[in-house]
C-alpha cells in the first residue's frame, strides 16, 4: 500500500477553559480566561496574613500545602502571561492567586510594583488578585516578587516561587504572602501523524469509495479519522464524506479503512479522486484537541 508523504498540517484546537465550578462550592475546575490546561500541584505550598483592617484576610494568617492534603491547583496562559492559582483546603477554605506580567511580556524572575486587579489591569501594569473564602478587593494596588519561574507547554508550569503584598481599595493595610510550586517535567505533547493510501476502490455494487490509510502517534490516543472526496466525471461533480475511529498505540503505524458514500445518485467511478483527509486525537495529558490534515490525489480501481 503507497502512502502519500504527509503535510504535517498540525492545527491544534483551541480549547477555550473555563472555571467549572464556582469557587464559591469549594471545588476545582478549568481555568477561566486561558486556553491552558489546568494542573494539579504535586508538590507546593501557599501561605498569607493580614493585617488588622485587611479584608480579605480578615487579619488572619493562613497556611496550606500537599503535605497537609490540600488541592492545590496552578496554570498559566499560552503566552506564559500570566498564572492562575486556586486551592481547596482541606479544611474548607477555597484561595485564588492571580499574577501577571504587564501586557505581551513574559512572566519572568524579577519585581513587578504598581500592580492592579487582574484582569482588569491596565496593559502597561502588572496584574494581582487575591480573593476566596467569600473575600476580596474591587480595586487594589500591589506588588509581587517572582524569584524562580519555569513554565512547560500548554500552560503547564512546572516551577513557581514568588511573594506579594496587596492593598484593597487604596487601604494601608495589606495581606502579604508566597506561593512555592514545584512540578515534575512537563510530557510531551500528543504528536498525532495521518497518512492516505495512494490507491482505494469503487465499489460497482453500491457505488462507495473505500480508503485506506495510516495514523502515528506518540502515545496511546482513539483516533477519528474523517474527511471528503471529490471526483469530476463527465464534467458531473460526485461527493461524498468519510469517518472511522481506530487506536493508535506507539511504535508503528495502526492502519485505518474508511467508506465515502455519494451524496446524490452519481456513484464513485474507476479514476482519480482527491481526498481531503483529517485525524484527531485528544491529549490525555493536556485534555487538548490535536488534528493533523491531508489532502491527496488517490485513484480508484473496481473493487
Amino acid at each position: 500500500m503507497r502512502l502519500g508523504t504527509p503535510k504535517r498540517v498540525l492545527a491544534r484546537a483551541t480549547a477555550v477553559l473555563v472555571l467549572a465550578l464556582s469557587m464559591a462550592t469549594g471545588t476545582t475546575g478549568l481555568v477561566s480566561g486561558t486556553d491552558a490546561y489546568a494542573l494539579p500541584v504535586t508538590e507546593g505550598s501557599f501561605a498569607f496574613s493580614g493585617d488588622e483592617g485587611d479584608w480579605p484576610s480578615g487579619g488572619r494568617s493562613y497556611a496550606y500545602s500537599t503535605t497537609a492534603q490540600d488541592r492545590l491547583n496552578i496554570s498559566a496562559d499560552n503566552a506564559h502571561n500570566s498564572v492562575h492559582f486556586w486551592l481547596d483546603g482541606a479544611n474548607g477554605d477555597w484561595w485564588s492567586l492571580d499574577l501577571a506580567a504587564p501586557a505581551g511580556k513574559t512572566l519572568a524572575p524579577g519585581t513587578y510594583t504598581g500592580a492592579t486587579r487582574h484582569p482588569f489591569n491596565e496593559p502597561a501594569q502588572p496584574g494581582l488578585d487575591l480573593s476566596g473564602n467569600g473575600r476580596g478587593c474591587n480595586t487594589l494596588t500591589g506588588e509581587f516578587t517572582i524569584s524562580d519561574v519555569q513554565f512547560g507547554p500548554q500552560g503547564y508550569v512546572k516551577k513557581l516561587d514568588a511573594v506579594f503584598e496587596q492593598h484593597c481599595e487604596g487601604s494601608t493595610p495589606a495581606a502579604r504572602g508566597e506561593i512555592h510550586i514545584n512540578n515534575p517535567e512537563p510530557p510531551a505533547e500528543l504528536d498525532l501523524g495521518l497518512a492516505v493510501a495512494l490507491k482505494g476502490t469503487a465499489s460497482t455494487l453500491n457505488g462507495k469509495a473505500t480508503l485506506h490509510g495510516t495514523v502515528s502517534c506518540n502515545k496511546p490516543v482513539k483516533v477519528d479519522v474523517w474527511g471528503d472526496v471529490t471526483q469530476v466525471k463527465s464534467q458531473r461533480l460526485i461527493r461524498g464524506s468519510f469517518s472511522g475511529s481506530v487506536s493508535c498505540t506507539p511504535g508503528a503505524p495502526a492502519p485505518w479503512t474508511a467508506t465515502a458514500v455519494p451524496t446524490g445518485d452519481i456513484p464513485f467511478q474507476r479514476g482519480d479522486v482527491e481526498v481531503e483527509a483529517r485525524a484527531t486525537a485528544t491529549d490525555p495529558d493536556y485534555d487538548q484537541a490535536v488534528t493533523v490534515s491531508e489532502t491527496v490525489a488517490v485513484r480508484l480501481k473496481r473493487g
